[in-house]
């Protein structure tokens, strides 16, 4: 075989095995429901998404959380980032140096199931919408999340 030949059969060889790497990769990668992660920053902000690395770290489909300590009947609230008065894009690049943790949520969280069954959550102007400790939801708007009761 000649050297040309050589290194064709080897550039081929390589791209085969770099193309099937990918194939097997956006596979395991694809599931039906994507996972929810919360990312803590810094700044004291917490934001829940679809984290992604590549080809920037950042949150898909991102959410924010906010606490309103004069609300003394709702305190915490969950926002689509995107649909923040301002108009954001659905997607926060976040410089990994700022993040203080990453946690994945489970499927079970009433966040991720407040989140599976309205995922257009609006601002807090516009309502609200609790999710409580049976699963059912009371809607009306934003997403507040109420935690599981002890019985």
């Amino acid at each position: 075989m000649s050297k040309i030949n050589k290194v064709l059969l080897t550039v081929v060889i390589v791209l085969l095995v770099a193309l099937l790497g990918l194939l097997v990769f956006k596979w395991s990668s694809n599931s039906s429901t994507p996972k929810l992660t919360a990312v803590y920053l810094k700044t004291g902000d917490l934001y829940f998404g679809e984290l992604t690395s590549f080809p920037t770290f950042g949150l898909k489909n991102p959410y924010l959380f906010t606490v309103d300590q004069q609300n003394k009947d709702n305190p915490v609230n969950v926002q689509k980032f995107s649909k923040i008065f301002w108009g954001p894009e659905d997607f926060i690049r976040i410089n990994r140096d700022e993040v203080v943790w990453t946690a994945t949520l489970r499927a079970d969280s009433n966040l991720t199931k407040l989140i599976e069954t309205n995922p257009d959550l609006i601002p807090p102007q516009q309502g609200t919408q609790t999710l409580n400790q049976g699963g059912t939801e009371n809607t009306q708007g934003t997403g507040t999340v109420v935690p599981d009761a002890k019985k």
